[in-house]
């Protein structure tokens, strides 16, 4: 079977949305696919603030802000669409929408952008809320890309995800995922004391000096004791980490340095605390941090011991790996098929997850 789909994400990063156009095929149980297009489509800054502060609004500003999102995504995705000559082809949509509240301890996980306005813009078959019925179920809701991880990327032992918060998968026989600390969020927070939107290539890291005593705090904080799985809420990094650093006094550089160290423990601590601690190979990583060069050298330094192998991939797939997963899981919904896995978010068993919202005209 053959399926084009659309997949798209907006990430805790807040730099744009996400848009991949993917071939899917399935023969014999395995799956392939093909990016056939992709695009970001930049926030304007007045829909960066409005997703940045949704949380803070009142029941129903937060539901007219869903609803609006939601048709702003459909347009996004129309707009695509017509851009790429791929009218009548795409089978359906699949939306992650923007997380805002994340609260799997109470059963509760929230994304903006409207299912029914996606549809209603597109004429499309449309998939979101592809977290909710795991955490229904006891799980934490993330991460979800591992099912995509699995089927579509075999040759790979281990993934890292670096966006706005640094996720890791371990490719055996129990999948195992779990978010491992804010990355992007953090240092992009940090850059912009210095009046940049990111710290290119980790350039101002990579002048920087280690503080020790700001490093040992952030290292002690009670959420890398837990076991997994376990999921972070967006304002871990903005609430809990960012004001640490701040109070710490330290001045961009050191405190980027500082920073870019912290994340490089927490993934060798990560990669310590798998099932196999002995476990070598190769970790695919993608996400807007695997343009930083510094981090990832600094990952691979703290790797080094455990005979791991760090490898980037082309842009595209650095780019785009979470909606072209978002895309997979929402055909695995369109068929009836586990998209979401317990062993990964510890819910009660594996789940079908996203309600589906019918575009078309009968």
């Amino acid at each position: 079977m053959v399926y084009r789909a659309i997949g798209l994400m907006s990430g805790s990063s807040l730099d744009g949305l996400d848009i991949a156009c993917v071939e899917f095929q399935e023969q014999a149980g395995k799956w392939s696919y093909t990016i056939l297009k992709t695009a970001c489509s930049p926030y304007p800054p007045e829909w960066a603030e409005r997703l940045k502060t949704a949380t803070d609004l009142p029941a129903r500003d937060y539901q007219l802000l869903h609803a609006e999102y939601g048709h702003y995504i459909g347009q996004a995705v129309s707009q695509f669409i017509e851009s790429n000559q791929l009218q009548y082809k795409i089978a359906l949509v699949s939306s992650h929408g923007h997380t805002t509240f994340h609260l799997p301890a109470k059963n509760m996980t929230a994304q903006l952008g409207d299912g029914a306005a996606i549809a209603a813009e597109t004429g499309l078959p449309v998939v979101t809320d592809l977290r909710a019925l795991d955490v229904a179920l006891g799980g934490q809701g993330a991460p979800i890309v591992p099912i995509g991880e699995k089927l579509l990327l075999r040759d790979y032992d281990m993934f890292l995800n670096i966006g706005g918060i640094a996720n890791i998968s371990l490719n055996g026989s129990e999948y195992i995922a779990y978010d491992v600390c804010p990355a992007n969020r953090v240092l992009n927070l940090l850059a912009a004391q210095a009046g940049r939107e990111y710290d290119d290539g980790g350039e101002m890291a990579a002048k920087g000096k280690i503080n020790q005593d700001l490093l040992e705090k952030l290292n002690g904080l009670d959420y890398y004791r837990q076991p997994s799985p376990k999921s972070l809420a967006n304002d871990f990094g903005t609430a809990l980490i960012y004001p640490m650093i701040m109070a710490s006094g330290l001045g961009t550089m050191d405190a980027l340095r500082t920073y870019t160290e912290h994340i490089a423990e927490q993934v060798k601590n990560a990669v310590i605390n798998l099932p196999d601690p002995g476990l070598s190979g190769q970790m695919l990583i993608t996400g807007g941090g695997a343009f930083n060069n510094f981090l990832v050298q600094s990952i691979q330094q703290q790797l080094e011991k455990n005979m791991i192998k760090v490898v980037v991939p082309g842009k595209e797939l650095v780019n785009f790996k979470e909606a072209l997963i978002m895309a997979f899981i929402g055909v695995l919904r369109w068929r009836q098929e586990y998209n979401v896995l317990s062993s990964v978010t510890g819910a009660a068993r594996n789940s079908i997850g996203g309600a589906l919202w019918t575009g078309e005209e009968a």
